[in-house]
């Protein structure tokens, strides 16, 4: 299945809800994802650029999609979220990659011709 990686910031009115009502987010999102035909896997607090880090797995990429979407909708948050692969699946993208690039031409090259 695939898996996302999802960094997100809290806007500064979910930081102020959330210190009137201190709550853990976690299950909320666990649901969110089950909603969504997907699947939490981790659920981490973060400092820095981003407040939090979800990883999640899903079916197919409109799962993330739709469970990003309706988290984004609440309008407390900024999130980016990436496909993440397995070495091996990366390795197998290479395998069927290789034949295909050799006979891509790219933008503005020179098409080769026989003398």
């Amino acid at each position: 299945m695939p898996i996302f990686v999802t960094q997100g910031r809290f806007t500064p009115d979910a930081v102020r809800g959330m210190l009137a009502k201190p709550e853990n987010r976690e299950e909320a999102v666990r649901e969110l994802f089950a909603q969504s035909g997907g699947k939490l896997l981790s659920y981490y607090m973060t400092f820095g650029e981003y407040d939090f880090l979800i990883v999640s797995e899903g079916p197919y990429e409109g799962v993330a999609t739709s469970a990003i979407v309706a988290a984004a909708s609440g309008g407390v948050v900024d999130m980016k979220t990436t496909l993440a692969m397995t070495s091996a699946d990366m390795q197998l993208a290479f395998a069927k990659a290789g034949p295909v690039a050799a006979r891509f031409r790219p933008a503005g090259a020179q098409s080769q011709r026989s003398s």
